[in-house]
Order: structure tokens, then C-alpha cells, then sequence
């Protein structure tokens, strides 16, 4: 594999400490008819195409085959494939694929590997019989894991290549759009198939959607064939300790700040989303009540929530954008703890739901965004690998605990506690907004 570093770009100039003109902000117009939308519509929903086909689709194939729920709980480690991509993305940020970086470039050539991988992978699974042989599905999974995020690691790369920073709120909501849309097509869509045809052919299905990914690879602009004054000497080595160093050296203490924000501005959400569902059991709503409102109103709401993020990145920039997403998916928990308190009213099990799935989506944008701003260019998939994993960590630790928690306090008051997690977050928002300003003060 040959080491080429990305080119110079605008990006780059503000990381070498240039300026550049300041541009306008963009109209609503210009925003709804940039190109680049289309394609991370579609990378979006490559991306998240795998992702359910590997956890909660297939525990219900599993299930069906007889397979124990211990060996199905067992499965769930494949996720360690997504929490530690980040060990593996310097790869992918410095080395150049053979053949394919030739024709397409570094990043697409990786995206490209990928997707045929996780398409290989999901016909794996497809050719299975887990009732019989469950080792073959193992190892097909962890397969289609990796290849996955693998995958995530250079969409992410691309999309922060894509734009500057005032233009990441957009592509961010965009990805989102598409990896939700594609939750759909590999959750109910194969749920769907399975039923009236086979678990095959609902995977081979699958497998051929991923040539949506695929057209939207090698329709990609190419971006990444020159190579920047002064990295050309980058060994594959250094690559692993050069992204922490240029963090580093580029935020130095204000890392201190930053680091925690990252850490905890989801967090309200992951602590509370895995006691939602059995909230809503345990109420008295009925599977119907929470399918139609949860998984199908929700969804939809969630994606308003998600483009109203990216619009207010490109309209109000992106710091006010962090602060109204960190305080609004934070209260937003406070209809979650009152739906506790009244009980199994349709009513408020609509309201809950649209107000956390419309913040969580915007906030979504806006720490997409704001992550994708602290990257280099030259290591900007490794450093979004380990900012991503990072907003996650924490939230997976805690929120395993949830369920004690709500068993010591009872849902409202389990809920009214995540939403105060907030108020940390709105402080870190606050101080990071003044410490981005005093870098940009001129003198």
C-alpha cells in the first residue's frame, strides 16, 4: 500500500493558521441544491444499511432458528467492531488500496473495498444455517462488522472532505437522513421479505442494496490526488500517534474542554433511550401503539428534528446550534418523566416522542457537525473515529445501568435525572462557544 497524505484545501489553509475570505452565510436555496446532498443521501444509506442486519434482524432470525438468547445476548459483541474502528482508521486515513486508489482515490477506493466487503458479508449470512452450523453465521457477522465500519470510517472522512464547516450541518443531516431510511428498508424491509419469501432472500436482497452505496461511490467527485507540502515522508507507523499529536497541538489545554463535551452531550439520550421501550410497556401501551407512534410517526419526526439541525448549522452557526441541541435533547426527557407519572395516554406517548425524537435528531446534526470542525483534514478520518467513539463510550457504560436505575427510582424520577445532565452540557457548550470566539478575534 502506498502512503499519500490528502491535498491542500480550504481546510487546510485555516489548519496551517491562513485565512480566507469570509464568505456569506448561504441562502436556503443555495443549501437544498448542492450536489453533494444527493450523494451523502445515498452514502448515508449505505452506511446504515448493515447495521440492523447484524444486531436486532438477525436476533429475530436467530431466534426463529432456535438459537438460545444467550448465544443471541453473545452476537452483540460484534458491535466492538464500530466502538474500536478507530484502532484500525489511521489504515485507512494513510495508506492507498491497490489498484483502486489508482482509479478512484484514496478515500473512494477504501469506500468502495468496503461496500463490496459488507455485500460479500450480508451473502454470507444469507447462504447460513444458523439452526445447524451457527459458527458460519458468526464469523459472517463479525465480517460484515468490520467491513461496515470500515465503511463509516471513510464516509465520515469524505463528508468532513466534502465541505467546510458551515456546510457540515447539511451533509450531516443529509447522512442521517439516508442512514435512517435505510434502518427502515433493513428492519421492517426485511422483516417483510422474510415473512412472504425466506430469511435468504431477504438478506440477498439486502446484499444487492448496497449497490446504492456503491453507485454513489464511484459517482463521487474525485478529491484526494495531491499531496501537501511537507507530509510526504508520512510512515504508516507515525499515522497510528500523529492524528493525538496534531490534536494536541492544534487545541493543546483546551482539549480539557472539549473532550467532555464530546463525552456527555449525548449522553442524556443514551441513558434514557434503553429504558423507553420497556417504559412503554410496562404503562400498558399496546406493541400496535408503540409501532405506529415509535417506530413509524418517530422516525419521521426525528428526520424533521435532523434537517432542522442542519439548517440552523448553515443559518445560525454552528455554535448557537450545539447550545439549542445540548439544553433541547436534555428537557426533552422531562415528557418522558410526566408520561411516567399520568400513565398510558396516547396523547402524551405522542408528544414524549415527538419532542425527544425531534431533539435528539438536531442535536444529532449539530455534534455531527461540531466534531467534524475539530478534525485536520490530513488525519480527518482517524480523528473523527476517535471523537465518535468517544460520544459513545460513555453513554454504553452508563446506560447498562439504566435499568438498576429505574428499579432504585422508578421511571419519573429516572427520567427528570437524565434531563439534568443538561445543565453540565449547556455550561461546556457556553465555554467552548467563548473559546472558538477568542480564536477567531483577530489579534
Amino acid at each position: 500500500m502506498t502512503l499519500r497524505p490528502f491535498p491542500a484545501s480550504g481546510r487546510i489553509m485555516a489548519y496551517r493558521g491562513m485565512t480566507e475570505p469570509k464568505k456569506p452565510r448561504p441562502t436556503v436555496s443555495e443549501i437544498i441544491r448542492d450536489k453533494r446532498l444527493a450523494l451523502m443521501l445515498a452514502l448515508g444509506f449505505s452506511s446504515g444499511l448493515p447495521f440492523l442486519l447484524i444486531f436486532s434482524t438477525q436476533s429475530a432470525w436467530l431466534r426463529e432458528a432456535g438459537v438460545s438468547r444467550t448465544d443471541i445476548g453473545l452476537m452483540s459483541y460484534v458491535a466492538l467492531a464500530f466502538t474500536f474502528k478507530f484502532l484500525w482508521s489511521p489504515v485507512i486515513d494513510t495508506c492507498d488500496v491497490p489498484i483502486l486508489a489508482r482509479w478512484l482515490g484514496r478515500r473512494r477506493g477504501w469506500m468502495l473495498l468496503a461496500q463490496i466487503c459488507v455485500a460479500i458479508g450480508l451473502i454470507g449470512i444469507a447462504f447460513g444455517d444458523p439452526a445447524h452450523f451457527l459458527r458460519w453465521t458468526i464469523a459472517c457477522a463479525f465480517f460484515t462488522a468490520f467491513a461496515a465500519a470500515s465503511q463509516d470510517i471513510v464516509i465520515d472522512g469524505w463528508r468532513i472532505d466534502a465541505g467546510p464547516a458551515e456546510q457540515q450541518g447539511m451533509l450531516a443531516a443529509t447522512y442521517q437522513l439516508g442512514y435512517r431510511l435505510s434502518l427502515l428498508c433493513a428492519g421492517a424491509g426485511a422483516l417483510y421479505i422474510a415473512d412472504f419469501v425466506s430469511w435468504r432472500a431477504a438478506y440477498i436482497a439486502m446484499a444487492f442494496m448496497t449497490l446504492v452505496g456503491i453507485s454513489a461511490c464511484l459517482l463521487a467527485p474525485r478529491g484526494d490526488d495531491k499531496t501537501p507540502a511537507g507530509k510526504a515522508g508520512l510512515s504508516l507507523a507515525s499515522s497510528f500517534f500523529e492524528p493525538l499529536a496534531d490534536f494536541v497541538q492544534r487545541y493543546g489545554w483546551r482539549l480539557a474542554l472539549i473532550l467532555p463535551l464530546v463525552a456527555f452531550y449525548r449522553l442524556p439520550d443514551f441513558v434514557s433511550g434503553v429504558m423507553a421501550n420497556p417504559l412503554y410497556i410496562d404503562l400498558g401501551f399496546s406493541k400496535s401503539d408503540i409501532a405506529t407512534v415509535s417506530k413509524l410517526y418517530g422516525v419521521w419526526i426525528g428526520m424533521a428534528g435532523i434537517f432542522a439541525g442542519g439548517f440552523s448549522v448553515a443559518r445560525l452557526g454552528l455554535m448557537p446550534t450545539l447550545l439549542i441541541g445540548g439544553i433541547a435533547a436534555s428537557s426533552s426527557h422531562l415528557t418522558m418523566a410526566y408520561l411516567a407519572t399520568a400513565g398510558a395516554r396516547l396523547d402524551l406517548l405522542t408528544a414524549a416522542i415527538s419532542a425527544e425524537n425531534f431533539a435528539g435528531g438536531f442535536a444529532g446534526t449539530a455534534l455531527i457537525a461540531y466534531m467534524s470542525s475539530l478534525t485536520s483534514p490530513l488525519f480527518a478520518a482517524t480523528q473523527y473515529a476517535l471523537l465518535s467513539s468517544l460520544y459513545a463510550l460513555p453513554g454504553k457504560i452508563i446506560g447498562g445501568l439504566s435499568g438498576l436505575m429505574v428499579d432504585w427510582f422508578g421511571y419519573a424520577k429516572f427520567f427528570a435525572a437524565a434531563s439534568t445532565i443538561g445543565l453540565p452540557v449547556a455550561i461546556l457548550c457556553l465555554a467552548a462557544w467563548r473559546m472558538d470566539a477568542e480564536k477567531k478575534a483577530p489579534g
